[in-house]
């Protein structure tokens, strides 16, 4: 287990420009208020994004991802075991069209996220 954390922290150092380019559109709850996470493990696994309140998770493949795709397919199948639902994008999508990759994962999180509560200056 410690092994798979030093792996994902040293992922979420070396990042991917891809990865970085939807990282800064997901974090500080960015997009519609939701928190995410990067690079998170999971079981055997290190998930790319993980928004852990709606157990979503999503996952950036580059052309390496067309050889291992038996892989992506078990690793997918796993993550769904413990109630995730995964959202997959090709690279060349995100830099294509960012815009339209983020819009689907807040259209997966139901839209904005609702306020907890108003929060009132104090006087």
């Amino acid at each position: 287990m410690a092994d798979l954390r030093n792996r994902a922290r040293a992922l979420r150092v070396k990042q991917t420009q891809v990865e970085a380019r939807l990282w800064v559109a997901l974090r500080d709850r960015r997009l519609g208020g939701w928190k995410w996470r990067r690079q998170v493990p999971l079981g055997p696994f290190i998930a790319d994004f993980v928004c852990a309140e709606l157990m979503l998770i999503v996952e950036l493949d580059g052309g390496q991802h067309f050889e291992a795709a038996p892989y992506d397919a078990r690793r997918t199948g796993y993550l769904e075991s413990l109630g995730y639902r995964v959202l997959r994008f090709w690279n060349a999508v995100l830099i294509e069209d960012s815009d339209a990759v983020c819009d689907t994962i807040l259209r997966a999180c139901g839209g904005e996220r609702p306020q907890s509560g108003v929060r009132r200056p104090l006087t």
